[in-house]
């Protein structure tokens, strides 16, 4: 059970609630962007028992990078690599919405011996078969997939095809909208063996003296449940 999370609260619940794995990022309301070096550092020294994966992303929106951007991905990617991070989460695609293969050679060379999973920009491709096989064969270790549907729930058809097509080649992860009421039914339908959500919940409103708006997106603070996750993971477990 692998728990997204952007903030030490999150990490902290996350790792209460049972979560195997962490995927460390910055900006969750964005999609998830490259996480600080600090936060990485102090999540690492109060839970060095589970593995901590950094989303390496500089901007919202698409998967579509410039050089530049690459060329500051990997400085980032190399600093968390050094505070800690034991594998990355990363995707990028061509202006053809194909796998940008020569990028993602790029970030698995310096990530190396670290892991890799291809995250949800899969879910952007033209042709997911296609892109399947461009992954396993550039060697990511997991790709983090809601079926290219909204939630995994509506794209449990293709995950499901992915993960026969995948067989142990590489793991198939769902994400997206997975929750404790549907966990078991995504396992039992895609024979999936991982699987990623945020468990978040609303916990409070933000608000300044005088009102100022900081930021276009509303002020609403959410964080990962302990709860939420203790009964997904139990949910696993029964299925």
């Amino acid at each position: 059970m692998e728990i997204c999370i952007d903030s030490l609260q999150s990490a902290h619940n996350a790792i209460r609630g049972g979560a195997t794995r962490l995927e460390i990022c910055s900006s969750l309301s964005e999609g998830g962007l490259t996480p600080t070096p600090g936060l990485l550092h102090v999540i690492k020294s109060c839970s060095s028992q589970i593995p901590l994966y950094c989303m390496i992303r500089i901007k919202p929106g698409n998967f579509v990078y410039t050089r530049e951007e690459m060329d500051a991905m990997i400085f980032d990617l190399k600093i968390l690599s050094e505070h800690g991070a034991d594998g990355f989460v990363f995707g990028a695609l061509t202006e053809n919405y194909q796998i940008h293969k020569n990028f993602c050679r790029e970030i698995i060379s310096s990530a190396a011996p670290k892991r890799v999973t291809f995250h949800r920009a899969f879910d952007e491709v033209r042709d997911p078969l296609e892109a399947l096989e461009d992954v396993i064969s550039l060697g990511f270790e997991r790709i983090l997939t809601s079926g290219q549907r909204n939630t995994a729930v509506e794209g449990l058809n293709l995950i499901k095809k992915i993960v026969e097509i995948a067989g142990d080649r590489i793991v198939v992860m769902p994400g997206s909208g997975i929750n404790p009421g549907n966990i078991s039914e995504i396992k039992r339908i895609s024979d999936a063996k991982e699987f990623h959500a945020s468990a978040k919940i609303k916990i409070t409103e933000t608000e300044t003296v005088n009102k100022v708006k900081m930021a276009e997106t509303e002020s609403v603070i959410f964080t990962a449940s302990e709860d939420l996750v203790r009964q997904m993971i139990q949910a696993i477990n029964e299925t």
